[in-house]
């Protein structure tokens, strides 16, 4: 009977007790190839779907932007007529039904444009008018310049010194119709005066300015000198 050594045992015993996950034949060796590629691809089949979605949107946002109305064209009718009211500079911001009585009316004004010593927010003008068309011709119902006028006279709380400048801001209201205010300033710099609110009253049929409430109209005053109601 062959004796075995004991280095043979030695080695069949090691051989014998080895785990079986570390044991490294073909089939297990060719798995593991084939695991890196897989995991690659799928990692770029996802990248390629979220990109593929980030493109789907980006038409849409720029039909969508395409797709925005633009303001309508101001017409020539209306243009030529606030040309004549204040110049070839004259600048027409809106038109329409402004003040919701059936007539079209338009609001022009001379802007101001901006420089580096004319940085004050919002719209700076010079001159500002209302016109309205009463059997095809236009007629100025409302006028800014120096101060605040209509055709009664000059509107409450208008300043009694003459203005060089203004703040323009307006709003249309679906029931008030158009809505003005006017803020006084001194030079190129802001002069903290409270606005001047001016609107349609239906009553008297003629834009007249408000009260520190913008509740109640104010009545007119002929003449500058007589009017009483100073900005302060």
């Amino acid at each position: 009977m062959e004796k075995t050594s004991q280095s043979d045992r030695s080695c069949a015993n090691e051989a014998g007790i080895s785990p079986s996950f570390l044991r490294v034949g073909p089939g297990i060796g060719v798995a593991r190839r084939w695991r890196i590629p897989l995991i690659f691809s799928l990692s770029f089949l996802s990248l390629a779907i979220l990109l593929g979605g980030c493109g789907t949107d980006a038409p849409k946002s720029a039909t969508q932007a395409e797709a925005k109305p633009a303001e309508p064209p101001v017409p020539e009718e209306i243009q030529s007529a606030a040309e004549s009211l204040l110049g070839s500079e004259s600048q027409v911001l809106v038109f329409g039904d402004l003040a919701k009585n059936g007539k079209q009316e338009f609001l022009a004004a001379n802007v101001v444009p901006k420089t580096p010593t004319n940085n004050l927010p919002g719209t700076i003008v010079t001159r500002v008018v209302v016109a309205e068309n009463t059997d095809g011709k236009w007629a100025e119902v409302l006028r800014c310049d120096e101060h605040l006028k209509n055709q009664k006279g000059f509107l409450g709380l208008t300043p009694l010194t003459p203005v060089t400048g203004w703040r323009l801001q307006y709003e249309q209201n679906d029931e008030k119709g158009l809505q003005l205010y006017f803020t006084p300033l001194k030079g190129t710099t802001d002069s903290h005066n409270l606005p001047i609110g001016v609107r349609w009253n239906p009553a008297t049929k003629r834009y007249q300015s408000l009260d520190r409430a913008y509740e109640h109209f104010l009545l007119e005053s002929p003449s500058i000198q007589d009017a009483r109601s100073v900005l302060r």
